[in-house]
């Protein structure tokens, strides 16, 4: 092997850390470059989706996720207003998937048990304090140029991996257009600690809210529960987190009749964005670096796996078996098209029903979930949807 390693991953997150793994269990060299001085405490992705999870039963990691997370069987529709809509339950799916049920768990434990996992792999390694400063590569190498506690270093590769997120540094080195755009409003979560099913009866441990300006999408976590919500346009950092405010919002959703211990917030800006290309010679992108979208339904880190363990296939088949490097290419035919037909189409989709005006229209939208109820057929159709079966599936089917 003329090169240092054969595959760099650049971003320890859990795209990172997962693709790693997979390709240290296939005897394939990985050398992953962290940018931070350990694993991020990221918390907020907490859903992982039916195939998401049948896909990390074959690496054994399923079952940790269950241990340390909330099995969730059913996702309701409600609305601020009118309560209760429609609720569904992932049983009916079940000749679909071994796991007919989401699992809540925070992101940064699946990282650290594929890094963990990982560890036992002598060739296999994470470096810590890493930013990469930049990517060059040639017809038979890539290499990664990034620095150091001790000064700037460079590693060569047979192939690269951006997985370091939204504003990837391998995706502009690389000068990857990112086309999309930005939500005007700003996205709050806030994380609260007090049962909110005790204290509201009936609140599912994941629900969809609806309401023209102040929906909300709730999710229950071991720990937690998650309420995501967007502010006012104009309103500021400080305003969104004052007691009050903050408070009324939390009490809309569940009244609680006094303040709520909210153990973790944060606010930020939300993108729809794509790639232009998910490959440029030897060096390739996955996960936030390759697409973002919007929170409501839990599909960005679930697509991001789907990318890494897609691409690690074809990159064992490519490094152990000899297969041509087309393989790279219809990497990109299969996961791109589906971020934008399906994970972007499907999130944008799912954020215009939330906050949906037209009081004739939600009641539309109202009166279609409950009919579906009544439906198994298209009750089975719409969870192949939303649980993202639907889109592996098309993945897998494109040449």
């Amino acid at each position: 092997m003329s090169n240092q390693v054969q595959v760099i991953i650049v971003g320890a997150g859990p795209v990172g850390c997962v693709t790693g793994l997979i390709l240290a269990r296939a005897g394939i060299s990985v050398l992953i470059l962290e940018s931070e001085p350990s694993l991020v405490l990221d918390l907020r992705a907490s859903t992982f989706h039916p195939p998401t999870l049948d896909m990390l039963d074959e690496l054994n990691i399923t079952e940790k996720l269950i241990a340390q997370g909330l099995v969730t069987p059913t996702i309701q529709y409600r609305d601020v207003d009118d309560g209760l809509i429609a609720e569904f339950d992932h049983a009916i799916i079940s000749d679909h998937t071994a796991h007919p049920y989401r699992v809540q768990c925070e992101q940064f434990k699946l990282a650290g048990f594929a890094a963990d996992m990982m560890a036992e792999f002598s060739d296999a390694e994470i470096r810590f304090d890493c930013p990469v400063a930049g990517v060059t590569q040639d017809g038979d190498s890539v290499t990664v140029h990034f620095d150091t506690p001790d000064g700037p270093e460079e590693v060569s590769a047979d192939y690269m991996i951006g997985c370091d997120g939204s504003r990837s540094a391998v995706r502009k080195s690389l000068s990857i257009g990112f086309e999309g755009f930005t939500y005007p409003e700003k996205f709050v979560t806030a994380s609260a600690i007090e049962p909110v099913d005790e204290i509201y009866p009936g609140m599912g441990h994941v629900a969809y809210i609806s309401h023209p300006t102040e929906w909300c999408v709730l999710i229950h976590a071991p720990e937690f529960w998650r309420f995501l919500y967007p502010i006012p346009l104009d309103m500021t950092y400080e305003e969104a987190f004052e007691r009050e405010y903050l408070q009324y919002r939390l009490n809309r959703i569940a009244p609680y009749g006094k303040d709520y211990t909210v153990d973790h917030r944060t606010i930020y800006s939300v993108n729809q964005r794509v790639a232009e290309t998910y490959r440029k010679g030897r060096a390739l992108l996955a996960g936030d670096a390759a697409h973002v979208n919007n929170p409501v339904g839990g599909m960005g880190l679930n697509g991001g796996l789907h990318d890494g363990i897609n691409l690690a296939e074809k990159l064992i088949a490519i490094l152990n078996a000899g297969a041509a490097e087309g393989l790279l290419d219809q990497y990109d035919r299969q996961r791109r098209p589906i971020a934008i037909e399906y994970v972007q189409a499907q999130s944008i989709r799912n954020k215009k029903t939330l906050e949906e005006t037209d009081p004739l229209v939600r009641k539309q939208r109202q009166d279609e979930l409950r009919s579906l109820m009544d439906d198994k057929e298209k009750s089975i159709e719409l969870l192949l949807q939303t649980s993202m079966i639907n889109g592996v599936r098309k993945s897998l089917s494109l040449e």
